[in-house]
């Protein structure tokens, strides 16, 4: 079953999260995983929207993402990311249709 990151982020220092973007598609690629959304605009079609910055990452399995996030290769740039940026990131389950 798929699994997805999806992260809600605030930028609050661009040139140190430019540093964070220029290597992290690397290490996700290392384990598997692939942009579903990489920023862009977001529009609220109902309530108020939230979204600052919106990353949806796809692993293979739960398995397969938890292994990038707890990597030794993320962990630093976990560390970049939230020295020049605030927000949520969270771990979902996919769903495969019967």
């Amino acid at each position: 079953m798929p699994a997805y990151l999806i992260a809600n982020i605030d930028v609050t220092d661009p040139q140190g999260f430019e540093a964070y973007r220029a290597r992290v598609p690397a290490v996700i690629a290392q384990y598997g995983g692939n942009y579903a959304v990489r920023g862009g605009a977001v529009t609220a079609v109902e309530g108020t929207s939230p979204f600052k910055r919106l990353v949806v990452l796809e692993f293979a399995t739960m398995d397969a993402l938890k292994a990038f996030y707890h990597s030794p290769e993320y962990a630093p740039l976990i560390a970049l990311r939230q020295g020049a940026s605030t927000g949520d990131v969270v771990l979902v389950d996919g769903f495969v249709p019967a």
